[in-house]
């Protein structure tokens, strides 16, 4: 048993959705200074160690965050916990496939951010992407890597997602973020309840990432089914830096158990 396995690891969730963790703020935070800190590979290690089932990076060109030396030595990193899969994001026209290539991690998730984007903000268009995507999906398939397809929650676009051959999708989860507590949050949700019976009915998997946090994961787990992985960064880093990495990791987990729980 690896010693940095907590109890409340992954082994207790193999059923449920699993927690990836996305470090690209601690590498932001980083990269303000030259000293090093705080370190990426002491974050992933705490957020494994408090029962995070996976990593997730985003290197983008400019190196902004997570760089090149980053997603090499996180990979070393994880051969140490095989149970903890490792998720690279970003766009397959610009960097991301020298790391399939290289690093060939668990899933990798194709998202269509142009260089200088700020953050993720939509997903793939269909049918219009489908002709520049499918070599590439084809190629990381090849090398024995997952693919999942960053999308919003479009129920008829998920055929085309299957038409390519990806395995899962990972539905952009913004609209519902900026729609929790309002009157238009059942709206939104039931967008997304209907694209994953979409996703599902075609074999699909299903992940979900983007302005997650501890108030409103919860509700999205029980309403929209099926989803395997929720990849959340920014609202945890946050947490962390008032709870630590261990309590926020565990507190995200109690969330997704509260989604599991009876009502």
């Amino acid at each position: 048993m690896n010693p940095l396995v907590a109890p409340e690891s992954s082994r207790t969730h193999s059923a449920r959705c699993a927690l990836s963790v996305n470090v690209n703020k601690v590498a932001l935070l980083r990269n303000t200074r030259h000293l090093g800190i705080p370190s990426v590979l002491r974050a992933a290690e705490a957020c494994i160690a408090a029962g995070a089932q996976g990593i997730t990076v985003h290197p983008r060109p400019d190196g902004r965050h997570i760089r090149t030396q980053d997603v090499h030595e996180l990979a070393a990193l994880l051969k140490a916990w095989p149970q903890v899969e490792y998720n690279i994001e970003g766009n397959p026209t610009q960097n991301l496939m020298d790391f399939v290539r290289e690093v060939r991690p668990h899933q990798v998730t194709f998202v269509p951010d142009s260089e200088d984007q700020f953050t993720s903000d939509h997903g793939w268009q269909f049918p219009a992407d489908m002709d520049r995507l499918r070599p590439l999906v084809e190629e990381a398939r090849a090398c024995g890597v997952r693919v999942s397809l960053f999308m919003d929650p479009v129920p008829e676009a998920m055929a085309y997602v299957a038409e390519l051959g990806a395995e899962r999708v990972e539905l952009y989860t913004e609209t519902y973020a900026s729609a929790f507590g309002s009157e238009r949050q059942a709206e939104v949700l039931a967008g997304f309840t209907r694209t994953a019976e979409a996703a599902l009915a075609l074999g699909l998997g299903l992940n979900a990432g983007h302005d997650l946090n501890r108030d409103n994961l919860t509700a999205f787990l029980r309403a929209v089914p099926g989803v395997q992985e929720v990849s959340i960064g920014h609202a945890l880093v946050a947490d962390a830096l008032e709870l630590g990495y261990t309590e926020t990791v565990r507190d995200y987990q109690r969330c997704i158990q509260r989604a599991y729980a009876p009502l």
